[in-house]
């Protein structure tokens, strides 16, 4: 731990003696190398059932198991020694569950603040993959589960197809915030789509696009359309994803043909 502020690393001693830890790793850009000034240190708390975080909220306000939503979970945002650190709680019995899941190809998606596409469920699998062990012991992430690629970029791909649908009808109506706002969602399921098929765990939405090879698409994003280029500008950002035109949603279809 000699490379963490003594601040963060004071505070990881904390969490490492509340009642019911099981773990503390570091997670985020610090991580995986990726960091640079403006990155938080992100440190995630394994618990198992429970945990009593007693002794945490005498650094800040804590937000307990549950009021962040069941993948996400709950945790602190805290200044350690001038440094924003994010506390993170993580019920192992629900990283485990998951876990099982995506090694079966099975995952959800939860809508969470600060999320374009929503969260998968499959993220806390991923965050042991990338995760740096601190304190304690926990299970590692297993390999990328052969399953999980094919489920996963074949079902973020429906969710694509779906929202530039979406687009293409809010431009159609002029309704430059509807098409703009699910154009730019279909970016965010195309890479997880693409990652899906690489078999690459990914955290979060931040470096999403880089990691997915679509910047490409930023070129077209900056530009504001006026409203009667607007369906044109969403058939341009579909063709940035390597969607064809004819490439719709079975419901689209049927509309069309009734």
């Amino acid at each position: 731990m000699t490379d963490l502020p003594s601040a963060v690393g004071e505070l990881v001693d904390v969490l490492a003696g509340l009642p019911g830890t099981i773990a503390v790793v570091l997670g985020g850009s610090h991580a995986l190398g990726s960091a640079d000034t403006q990155s938080d240190w992100d440190l995630g708390l394994y618990y198992r059932g429970a945990i009593d975080l007693t002794a945490l909220s005498a650094h800040g306000t804590v937000h307990p198991p549950g009021s962040w939503g069941r993948v996400m979970n709950g945790g602190a945002w805290l200044q350690c020694g001038g440094h924003k650190v994010d506390v993170i709680l993580r019920d192992l019995d629900v990283v485990e569950h998951w876990t099982r899941c995506a090694e079966h190809g099975e995952f959800e998606v939860d809508n969470l603040l600060g999320y374009l596409a929503g969260i998968p469920t499959y993220t806390l699998t991923a965050e042991l993959a990338s995760c740096r062990l601190l304190r304690g012991d926990r299970r590692g992430a297993p390999p990328y589960p052969s399953k999980l690629m094919a489920s996963g970029a074949a079902r973020w791909r429906f969710c694509r197809t779906f929202s530039l649908d979406c687009a293409r009808m809010h431009a159609a109506r002029g309704n430059a915030a509807g098409a703009m706002g699910h154009a730019a969602r279909a970016v965010i399921e195309e890479g997880h789509a693409r990652l899906c098929e690489r078999g690459e765990w990914v955290c979060n939405e931040k470096r999403l696009i880089e990691a997915a090879g679509l910047t490409g698409v930023h070129a077209v994003l900056v530009r504001t359309p006026d409203l009667s280029s607007l369906v044109q500008w969403v058939d341009l950002v579909a063709h940035r994803l390597g969607v064809s035109p004819g490439d719709t949603s079975p419901w689209t279809d049927v509309r069309r043909k009734a």
